[in-house]
């Protein structure tokens, strides 16, 4: 390291160390400015680190902070109008666990300084952001002005119910969120702490900063591969009326897993603000910290990088399935504790065959794992529209237009908060139609994903949504989860739209 760098963070001059960072690291690591978020480990490719540089917008992880020496750089908190943003989001639930949130908008608002938004002009600008959350419906609303009359007098306790029901962990909602002020682990870590990483070997070796710990680390940037996604199950033998094999998907949340606990302490959990619709149920980082803080004596920052995540991460177990017009026929399954329970509680008719397969791990955890894919093949076995009801009691109904365009009916007990449960709702439509049509990672012979990067996943676009009418019916006396029954009837729809080709994605 050799002497410092200067520049200004929201019209404040800064000086970091020159020691070979990039600008996410000083912001986050040397200047405690965390609304920049690091979702790709540095793959400058999912836009949660955006900011502006000179006023043009820049992903920060893949820029040095050399070249930033005597500009000027702006963060979601500089912005003039940032809190007209936050409001605006938070008004349509335009932010679920609002990790990617503060990114897409100091995007949106350098877009909007220099001429009124329109459509084109925010999915232009969404293009260099991913978010598997919102489905993107709800930021294209925010962005273009539609106010919802529910979101200047909502109630946050209520809120923050229904996003725990759809969630399936405490969640925080607000503006503040939206600024990406969650909570997430990684944000609430002392500046001094010492910063874990996982060599390919699998120990765990730790740094002063996150560039020592990486080099330590011997870190290689992932890489897209360019084989193919392959389906790892044969539908079983027999005289089929409908067939179905799924192959293996990236759960895709844009947070990584992160931890951090001090000597003695409690580690902060991953599941901070979300817990990425049970991706993270099992993370593992919280004992690591725990256990590297005691041995250092001080506190420590764990992290997985994105390739770690999806080596190491759980995923929904694939299938392959035969059934017959009556509701009757066999699935095979990835073997995975807890699957043939997950199936029957939907179609007890169905016989589950279990089966090991070479490839990475599988969870139930994972959205609607099993009874999603037995929900669906039941339905598609009707004339349409879609019907599912969910383990948890809801309902619903969706059915694809011949524009594209997606309804759903959704009932699912008391509201409780309608920007929230259509958020959700939303939400579970694009990833159901990204799961039909798109998305799919490829694993190699020895069970191992080569699909490193996050745009590799299939994850959908702004631009290749099409609109979602949500219809809320409120029955039932208690309030339940309704954004996974929506989840499982649109990919009903989806795969009846496609004329239901034997795989997935069917593009």
């Amino acid at each position: 390291m050799s002497g410092s760098l200067a520049f200004e963070v929201n019209g404040r001059p800064v000086e970091v160390p020159d020691d070979g960072c990039s600008l996410l690291e000083a912001l986050r690591d040397r200047l405690g400015v965390r609304s920049p978020k690091d979702g790709c480990s540095p793959q400058g490719q999912c836009g949660c680190c955006t900011v502006l540089v000179d006023g043009q917008a820049r992903v920060a992880c893949v820029t040095p902070v050399r070249r930033i020496a005597g500009r000027q750089v702006t963060t979601i908190e500089g912005l003039t109008d940032g809190e007209r943003w936050t409001r605006a989001f938070a008004a349509v639930g335009a932010s679920q666990c609002g990790f990617c949130t503060p990114g897409i908008i100091v995007r949106l608002a350098a877009s909007a300084a220099r001429a009124p938004l329109v459509r084109s002009a925010v999915d232009q600008a969404l293009l260099a952001h991913l978010c598997h959350c919102t489905g993107w419906q709800t930021i294209r609303e925010a962005a273009l002005g539609r106010d919802l009359d529910e979101g200047s007098r909502r109630d946050v306790a209520a809120g923050a119910r229904r996003a725990a029901l759809e969630g399936r962990v405490p969640q925080a909602v607000g503006a503040a969120v939206a600024g990406g002020m969650g909570g997430f682990a990684d944000d609430t870590a002392p500046l001094d702490a010492l910063v874990a990483l996982r060599r390919a070997d699998g120990e765990w070796v730790v740094g002063e900063t996150l560039t020592e710990a990486r080099a330590a680390a011997g870190k290689v940037q992932g890489r897209r591969s360019t084989a193919s996604p392959t389906w790892p199950l044969e539908v079983p033998p027999g005289r089929w009326d409908r067939t179905l094999r799924t192959t293996w998907v990236e759960p895709a949340y844009l947070e990584t897993d992160a931890s951090w606990c001090r000597p003695g302490g409690e580690p902060a959990s991953p599941l901070a603000n979300g817990g990425a619709f049970g991706g993270k149920v099992a993370a593992d980082v919280g004992a690591i910290a725990r256990r590297l803080a005691d041995a250092h004596e001080r506190p420590v920052r764990v992290l997985l990088t994105r390739e770690d995540v999806v080596r190491l991460g759980p995923k929904r177990p694939p299938i392959a399935a035969g059934l017959r017009a009556d509701g009757t026929g066999v699935v095979r399954v990835v073997r995975t504790p807890g699957v043939r329970a997950a199936i029957h509680s939907v179609a007890p008719n169905l016989v589950v065959e279990e089966v090991d397969v070479a490839g990475p791990p599988t969870s139930m955890a994972v959205r609607g794992a099993g009874w999603v894919e037995a929900a669906v093949l039941q339905a598609s076995l009707a004339g349409g529209p879609d019907v599912v009801r969910s383990p948890d009691g809801a309902r619903a109904v969706a059915a694809i237009a011949d524009d594209g365009r997606v309804r759903v009916i959704v009932s699912c007990g008391p509201v409780l908060d309608r920007v929230i449960l259509r958020s959700y709702c939303i939400g579970a439509a694009h990833m159901a139609l990204g799961w039909v049509r798109s998305e799919a990672i490829a694993v190699d012979e020895g069970g191992e994903p080569v699909d490193l990067t996050i745009r590799s996943f299939g994850i959908l676009r702004s631009a290749d949504m099409p609109s979602i009418e949500v219809e809320i019916d409120e029955q039932g006396a208690e309030p339940v989860n309704g954004s996974d029954a929506v989840f499982a009837a649109v990919a009903a729809a989806a795969w009846r739209a496609l004329g239901h080709p034997e795989r997935w994605p069917a593009t």
